[in-house]
């Protein structure tokens, strides 16, 4: 069967009815209940807190985030993004307490610097590696949506999201944006050989003090070791590297095209002095 994604873009999948049909669903509303409740004990927020929840949908995720009770933290505020208004629609029917934008978080997050104190996704963010035109870049569209997510959250906050990736490539793709943003990142797999296998990517700003377990579960666990994908893959960083230099350059190109962004092509004199004539 093919997955929601692999159809049509979510703005157009998500129609008047299949919104309708998707929040009125016992079966998605216990799934999305489960993953949400998870999501806030990987945040580990231990007092009322402002919240963004992208790909907020139509308000299943938000109406737990309001209900969080006293004693476990809450209740937490929270703004919703959605790029599907029929979803946006029926959350302001059902009368949810959090605000709502309508926009697409491909495109960013386009709050002030520092406004959230964490952040949520429920199965949301494996639309950004779909491609439905030869002008969309998956890998823009991800960095663009991980650079705004670090930029608006305040140091030390955290973000969850759940995601089903579709293959190995793509789970790859995801948290190689999310570490080149800047996040603290790291991978939890819940029911692992499943059916029911579910992953969530947890992100932490300011976190580079951080060491091994990032998701923070793992702790006073026995015979369970975490993997550092960065060390595995011998990563070294840029030392060394001479600002104007010619792999200075090169590596400041990536990182626009990353972004989605047009840069001329690199030739044999990217990175040469110039001699300067003075007449």
């Amino acid at each position: 069967m093919s997955r929601p994604e692999e159809i049509l873009p979510p703005d157009l999948f998500y129609d008047d009815s299949e919104s309708r049909k998707y929040t009125t669903s016992s079966r998605i509303q216990s799934i999305q209940s489960e993953m949400t409740h998870r999501a806030l004990e990987l945040l580990q927020l231990d007092s009322p807190s402002l919240i963004i929840d992208l790909g907020c949908g139509s308000g299943l995720s938000g109406e737990i985030l309001s209900s969080i009770s006293p004693a476990d933290g809450g209740p937490h505020v929270w703004i919703g993004m959605d790029i599907s208004a029929s979803m946006l629609d029926i959350a302001l029917q059902r009368d949810v307490e959090g605000d709502l934008l309508l926009s697409d978080i491909g495109q960013g997050v386009p709050f002030r610097p520092g406004s959230f104190d964490a952040a949520i996704s429920i199965s949301a963010i494996q639309w950004l590696c779909n491609a439905e035109s030869n002008e969309v870049n998956p890998q823009g569209r991800l960095s663009r949506f991980f650079n705004g997510l670090y930029a608006s959250l305040r140091r030390g906050g955290r973000a969850v999201c759940q995601f089903y990736p579709k293959n190995d490539a793509q789970r790859s793709m995801i948290t190689s944006a999310a570490i080149k943003a800047g996040f603290g990142a790291g991978i939890l797999e819940d029911e692992p050989g499943t059916k029911n296998l579910k992953y969530y990517l947890v992100l932490t700003v300011g976190g580079g003090e951080m060491q091994g377990d990032i998701t923070g579960v793992v702790k006073n666990m026995r015979d369970v070791d975490v993997q550092d994908a960065r060390r595995r893959s011998g990563f070294t960083g840029k030392k060394g590297e001479k600002k104007g230099s010619k792999a200075w350059i090169v590596r400041k190109k990536e990182q626009m095209e990353r972004k989605g962004k047009v840069v001329k092509a690199s030739t044999k004199y990217t990175g040469r002095s110039r001699r300067r004539v003075v007449f």
